[in-house]
C-alpha cells in the first residue's frame, strides 16, 4: 500500500464530520427547534422533554463552536439571550429536510 493510499483512508467519509458535529445528546433537537426562529435557553428546557440544564448548555456551547449556531444578548429588561442558526447552520437545513423525508417513507 503506498503512502498515498494510506493517506485517503484516513481522510475517511466527508459526512463522518458532519455526523459527529450533530450526534450528542440533543443537538438534533435544539438545531431543528431554532430553524423555526430564534429560541431561549429556558425554551429548550421546556420544549426538550428529559433534559436538563447542564446537557443542554453543553450541547449549545458546542454548536456554537462548531459555527452553527449564534449567541446573541439582548440587552432588555430582563437580560436575556436568543440562539439563532448561522448562516453555516443554515445551509444544514436541507439535509436535515431530506433525513425527514427518508424517515416519512
Amino acid at each position: 500500500m503506498t503512502t498515498e493510499n494510506i493517506e485517503e483512508k484516513d481522510k475517511g467519509c466527508p459526512a463522518e464530520g458532519l455526523l459527529k458535529l450533530l450526534s450528542g445528546k440533543w443537538k438534533p433537537q435544539i438545531f431543528l427547534l431554532t430553524v423555526d426562529g430564534p429560541i431561549r435557553f429556558n425554551g429548550l428546557l421546556r420544549d426538550i422533554k428529559g433534559s436538563n440544564k447542564q446537557s443542554i448548555a453543553v450541547a449549545l456551547r458546542e454548536l456554537e463552536e462548531f459555527g452553527l449556531l449564534d449567541k446573541e444578548v439582548i440587552k432588555l429588561k430582563p437580560l436575556h439571550i436568543e440562539y439563532n442558526l448561522s448562516e453555516r447552520g443554515k445551509s444544514l437545513i436541507p439535509v436535515f429536510r431530506q433525513l425527514e423525508s427518508f424517515f416519512e417513507k
